[in-house]
């Protein structure tokens, strides 16, 4: 039988056509065609102007670009962090016009104005606020990873007791809210500990707060 080298395919040569043959039969023919000239569309961009920690600051970010992102790539305040990235952790928490959010789920261009506050912006390694300092006396971290956003929370958490602001498990919406365990817990319930020091977080929000949780 004659044979016909100049013809012969390798298993792999076989499959690897074969597999460029369905991608592109796969496409519509008005985007086959196009797809080796397409060009990529340009990056939507805007201006945002806030304050973070006291200073004034304007970028021009994409408009995707999380608040979090904002803070930790553009301005490298690095101290809030970045979990599970989908709000379920509190890592990311920041204070904004006073009230704590969830950072990896706002983008930055919607806090044109606003006033920001990190855990950069509480105080600082010869002055702590605080909620640091007693983190620090109550051993209210381990691995320390969650604990800015934990700190930022606890503060905003005080904020909202002082203001009279209820949560799920006030009994009396009528009544001021009060400085309990199971009031600190709620509030602090966005916010999780993998290391598990929940009981000294506790501590360190009631010593701050003047009294027992």
């Amino acid at each position: 039988m004659a044979t016909f080298p100049e013809l012969e395919l390798s298993r792999r040569g076989i499959l690897a056509s074969g597999a460029a043959t369905v991608a592109v039969s796969g496409l519509p023919q008005d985007d086959a065609q196009a797809a080796p000239s397409q060009t990529v569309k340009p990056v939507s961009t805007a201006r945002v102007s806030f304050t973070v920690n006291g200073t004034p600051q304007k970028l021009e970010l994409d408009t995707r670009t999380t608040l979090l992102d904002a803070l930790r790539e553009h301005l490298q305040l690095t101290g809030t962090k970045k979990g599970c990235d989908q709000g379920q952790c509190g890592a990311c928490t920041v204070i904004v016009d006073g009230r704590r959010i969830n950072s990896c789920l706002s983008l930055a261009v919607m806090h044109e104005g606003d006033s920001i506050t990190t855990v950069e912006g509480l105080g600082t390694p010869d002055k702590l606020h605080p909620m640091q300092a007693a983190f620090i006396r109550h051993d209210g971290y381990q691995c320390g990873y969650c604990t800015p956003g934990q700190i930022c929370s606890a503060v905003a958490v005080l904020d909202e007791i002082k203001a009279n602001i209820p949560s799920h498990v006030s009994a009396d919406l009528n009544t001021p809210a009060r400085l309990s365990g199971d009031e600190l817990r709620e509030r602090m319930s966005g916010n999780i500990c993998r290391c598990g020091a929940y009981s000294n977080i506790i501590e360190a929000i009631s010593d701050v707060a003047g009294g027992a949780a």
